[in-house]
């Protein structure tokens, strides 16, 4: 049973298009969609608690970019207990985009040492980053990377943080939800700018 294409060119132009891959449990990868979507917003409405902001004051956190983004991956693979849409396949998949300058991770390290603690791995296109999964070891070493992911997108000008679905975690950070025809506006608009994730 054949499921997607995960070739480079075929990927980005999904992503373009709105739509994100993910291994069922048959073994398959698909394509798929959401409407509404979920969206983070990269303006003032992006919200970080009292406490969070002690944490990275604190300096709990060391914060590297696209140092270890296949032990991202897998750490985001194996540390769910509900089960994952991560495949062998899709770990391949990005780790080549990410050797096209595509895919890029954010990683929490304990700040004494070099053990990574938490991150978040997406794709940038244009002025869109579309987030697809997190992971934490520690207490909010996860939150710290989605902090340092909205101050990296901010400072590059990016006006699209696609978290393809609106949770509960995410919204206490002011994730809200876009109806599919206003979401596809939005990407493209975003595709269409010039920016650069590194």
């Amino acid at each position: 049973m054949h499921g997607a294409s995960l070739d480079p060119e075929v990927m980005l132009s999904a992503y373009a298009q709105g739509a994100f891959p993910m291994t069922d449990p048959d073994g398959v990868t698909r394509w798929y969609t959401a409407d509404p979507r979920g969206v983070i917003p990269l303006d003032n409405r992006f919200r970080v608690s009292r406490s969070l902001r002690q944490t990275i004051r604190r300096g709990h956190f060391r914060v590297d970019v696209n140092r270890n983004f296949e032990a991202v991956m897998r750490a985001c693979m194996l540390d769910r207990p509900d089960g994952t849409w991560i495949s062998e396949e899709l770990v391949g998949a990005y780790v080549h985009l990410h050797s096209e300058g595509f895919a890029h991770s954010v990683e929490t390290y304990t700040a004494d040492g070099d053990e990574l603690v938490g991150g978040l791995y997406g794709v940038s296109l244009g002025g869109a980053f579309f987030g697809e999964s997190m992971f934490h070891r520690r207490s909010d070493a996860s939150k710290v990377a989605l902090v340092s992911l909205v101050e990296r997108l901010r400072a590059r000008q990016f006006v699209l943080l696609d978290a393809q679905a609106r949770t509960r975690h995410l919204s206490h950070f002011g994730c809200q939800e876009l109806d599919a025809p206003v979401y596809l506006r939005w990407l493209r608009d975003a595709i269409m700018l010039r920016r650069t994730f590194k």
